[in-house]
């Protein structure tokens, strides 16, 4: 426990500007190098401080990360505060910010409780159903206008359906929380339906990384690749939509997505996942670890899914 409190101590001396936010690089003495637009570090720091104090029982680190959770609300909901990420010409929000931010509240209410959690995570949720998901194409936007309208723009019709059925399984996650709550679960099982019909791969196999919600061309040249963290999430959603539902539809994606990631990206000689292959499934690179993939995807899945697993045997 030592060495943790040792290393909380440190965010907490060092890794936070004068204004709030999160350096994104520091030296090893605590020295800032980079700070980002973003306050993505900062939400998966009040997950990571608050698994602490409920380890610890540390009503100092406790506190810190309820403050925190305080400033990324902050952060989320006051306009102009943030340097923006679009000029005003073609002004955007994305679908980021609700989704980290119902899976913060989510992580922070099962370890240590904040009164604060439910009410926003509806907020969220709200935001989500109401400016991203698109009934009428059978869609979850990516990024859409202030309004929620669509921008049709490369940018603004750029779909990424691992990370939209990310924010599904959040909701379903949500919905068995409250109770089996029937309306999260249809918005849920929406979500996860739309982009796997956009987002899985009827050739190869595999959750596509990129779609344009027009099937047009998509700008980045990776659009066609497989990376790990989207199967990871997909295994999740359909897992936890079957058995939530019943419905024998979501078993058989289910199985089709395990069968593929654990054939193509498991490294059944040395272990854990390849990160990236390309389309046909074969490896196109083999380093597990870079700045981007990191010990979190694949892990989350294959916890959550056992408790799941070890939920429902005991209850059926």
């Amino acid at each position: 426990m030592q060495g943790a409190a040792s290393g909380i101590d440190f965010l907490r001396k060092y890794c936070f500007d004068t204004d709030g936010r999160m350096f994104f690089h520091v030296t090893r003495d605590g020295q800032p190098i980079r700070k980002r637009r973003y306050f993505f570090s900062e939400t998966f720091t009040v997950i990571a401080a608050a698994a602490y104090a409920k380890a610890s029982g540390d009503e100092r680190i406790a506190d810190f990360s309820r403050e925190l959770f305080g400033q990324c609300i902050h952060y989320a909901t006051t306009p102009g505060l943030l340097p923006a990420k679009y000029t005003g010409t073609r002004p955007a929000k994305g679908i980021g910010v609700p989704m980290i931010m119902i899976n913060t509240a989510q992580q922070l209410r099962a370890t240590i409780g904040d009164t604060r959690c439910d009410e926003w995570i509806s907020t969220w949720i709200h935001e989500i159903e109401q400016d991203f998901v698109k009934h009428d194409i059978r869609c979850v936007m990516e990024t859409v206008a202030p309004d929620g309208s669509i921008i049709d723009h490369i940018d603004g019709r750029t779909l990424n359906p691992g990370h939209a059925i990310e924010g599904a399984w959040f909701i379903l996650h949500e919905a068995h929380y409250r109770g089996n709550d029937p309306h999260l679960i249809r918005l849920g099982c929406q979500m996860l339906d739309y982009m796997w019909e956009r987002g899985w791969d009827q050739q190869y196999g595999g959750i596509l990384y990129y779609r344009d919600v027009c099937n047009k061309p998509v700008q980045e040249y990776w659009q066609d690749m497989k990376f790990w963290w989207p199967h990871n999430e997909t295994i999740i959603a359909t897992l936890l939509a079957y058995i939530m539902t019943g419905d024998e539809k979501y078993a058989r994606w289910h199985r089709m997505v395990h069968d593929y990631a654990y054939d193509h990206f498991h490294d059944k000689e040395n272990g854990e996942w390849m990160g990236y292959l390309h389309r046909d499934g074969t490896v196109a690179q083999t380093a597990k670890g870079n700045l981007y993939k990191g010990p979190f995807h694949l892990p989350r899945q294959e916890w959550y899914c056992m408790q799941l697993l070890n939920e429902h045997l005991q209850t059926s």
